[in-house]
């Protein structure tokens, strides 16, 4: 290993024995609208995580750093379960980043299958790439040096240092968002896109031990996902129901109504995903034809294909024909 190179880490680390909190009969309560005392919310969310953590192959020793950024990037508005098969085959595959860089980006489009959103793919090709010719194949752990990779935001950013390399960074994803919206804030709903309240609070929350910070990060999240939902909340299961602002409030309505998911039926977006379907299987070059006969309208079919090829998702060539992208 050179100077220059980062081994890869397990993701989250277990605490030593000594540093997990025990369960707490009790937490201290906040007034309905402010802030419960940060230790009041960390002890009860890691006992709860220390029980009830799924076990997720992106969480396990063996995944590393690699493990943890395909991930992130595949579970960015994709349901965990639609998830696993997709992220088994990718790195049985593709263990190492440099083994994806080696191959052309069509083929990371073609891997990703029905994930949807598979600029996603493209960018996590893009990102392998940069690991390979500037970080020596390992992913890095300095915060910065993550967001300088192709494709990765703050949020990815926090999320590969934090959950592979144990970092102290406020990692806010929708579930985490919820939970802080709720627990501390006391309003039902975050909005609808990060504000910079929501930052300051995320980082006022975070524990002051790095490794535990980490831990933090995870057990907030996986709250979110597994308790206090979207949906539905489910308080006789929440470690910190006692000290929830918005439980205590006596859970006021959201100003505007609950989101609902995205239609998908008859829009651009299923019409893309029937021509990259097309490309994903084909072994050559598909012709025009091939492509008009999955959709029925001309006109919504090429701007779904023009939509793809200005993308970078596929691949016009001569004489009409179309390929996933080869460089």
């Amino acid at each position: 290993m050179t100077a220059t190179e980062t081994p890869e880490a397990a993701p989250l680390p277990p605490a030593p024995a000594s540093a997990r909190p025990a369960p707490s009969p009790a937490s201290a309560p906040a007034a309905p609208g402010t802030h419960a005392p940060a230790e009041h919310l960390h002890t009860p969310v890691l006992a709860w995580f220390e029980q009830h953590a799924r076990d997720l192959p992106w969480r396990r020793p063996e995944a590393g750093a690699w493990g943890v950024m395909v991930s992130e990037f595949m579970l960015q508005q994709t349901p965990v379960n639609r998830v696993l098969p997709v992220y088994e085959q990718w790195m049985a595959r593709w263990p190492r980043p440099a083994a994806l860089a080696a191959e052309a980006p069509g083929e990371a489009v073609r891997a990703w299958g029905r994930l949807g959103y598979p600029r996603r793919a493209l960018r996590l090709h893009g990102a392998a790439v940069a690991i390979t010719e500037r970080h020596g194949g390992d992913v890095p752990h300095d915060h910065a040096q993550l967001l300088a990779l192709p494709g990765i935001g703050e949020y990815t950013a926090a999320a590969v240092a934090s959950f592979a390399y144990g970092r102290r960074h406020p990692v806010l994803d929708t579930n985490v968002r919820r939970v802080f919206a709720r627990a501390v804030t006391g309003v039902q709903y975050p909005p609808n896109a990060t504000t910079a309240a929501e930052r300051r609070l995320a980082r006022a929350l975070l524990p002051d031990d790095e490794a535990t910070a980490a831990r933090w990060a995870a057990a907030s999240m996986e709250l979110g996902a597994l308790v206090c939902t979207a949906r539905g909340e489910d308080c006789g299961r929440c470690p910190i129901a006692g000290a929830c602002a918005w439980r205590l409030a006596g859970k006021p309505a959201h100003d505007g109504p609950p989101r609902r998911g995205q239609t998908y039926a008859g829009t651009d977006r299923q019409v893309r995903g029937k021509l990259l379907a097309v490309l994903r299987e084909a072994t050559a070059p598909v012709p025009q034809a091939a492509l008009d006969a999955v959709w029925h309208d001309a006109v919504q079919r090429a701007r779904a294909l023009d939509g793809l090829v200005a993308d970078g998702l596929v691949e016009p060539l001569d004489g009409g024909r179309y390929r996933l992208p080869s460089t």
